[in-house]
């Protein structure tokens, strides 16, 4: 799967209503980004489990 963004390999694969969407780490991290700066990555967090590392 490539980013939805550019070319690259997609790092990151996000689901919703059955369509996936990859993304590459840089678009990943942009978007978390704007998710933090628009409020959004608190309902993000509640869906995800940030706090584990692998």
């Amino acid at each position: 799967m490539h980013c939805h963004y550019c070319d690259r390999p997609a790092a990151f694969a996000a689901e919703s209503g059955g369509l996936t969407v990859g993304l590459c780490e840089r678009h990943f991290r942009e978007r978390l980004e704007e998710l933090a700066d628009a409020d959004g990555l608190e309902a993000l967090k509640e869906q995800v489990d940030v706090d584990r590392t692998e």
